[in-house]
């Protein structure tokens, strides 16, 4: 099983970027964790990210055909991006959208999502630990929709 973690902006600053809302976990920690449990599942995760919209749509694309699912942190292009969502939609490789904060405790801009009512799930306000329960998630989800 071959998934995708799409990481969107700001979320290279994971560590040092208000600490008191999305933790003290790197990217790159993150990224560590994801990889050490996904083998643990039998699966094995790709992970990018970037502060532009164009280059997170262009690795969507590039998924398709290679990857069974994706897990995305879009950060603020959450809630504006509708490129992001037709690339999701257009590639028909089922996803789990997530966030470190309650996007629902937050402002009022941050409690729509343009990626949610297509998700097979949505996590958000575990800190580094959404990142963990997304991917347990969505491989339970591939195991039972290959019938495993």
């Amino acid at each position: 099983m071959q998934l995708l973690a799409l990481h969107g902006p700001n979320l290279n600053l994971l560590g040092t970027r208000e600490p008191g809302l999305y933790g003290s976990s790197s990217l790159e920690q993150i990224n560590a964790e994801l990889r050490s449990r996904a083998t643990q599942l039998g699966a094995s995760v790709d992970c990018f990210q970037s502060n532009h919209e164009g280059a997170l749509v262009d690795r969507i694309h590039l998924g398709r055909g290679a990857v069974d699912g994706i897990l995305i942190n879009a950060g603020a292009y959450t809630h504006t991006s509708i490129a992001i969502r037709d690339a999701l939609l257009a590639v028909e490789i089922p996803y789990v959208e997530l966030h470190l904060s309650n996007t629902h405790a937050r402002e009022p801009f941050r409690h729509h999502s343009t990626l949610a009512d297509r998700a097979v799930g949505v996590i958000c306000g575990f800190g580094a630990t959404s990142y963990q329960l997304a991917l347990e998630g969505l491989v339970q989800h591939l195991r039972r929709a290959a019938g495993r």
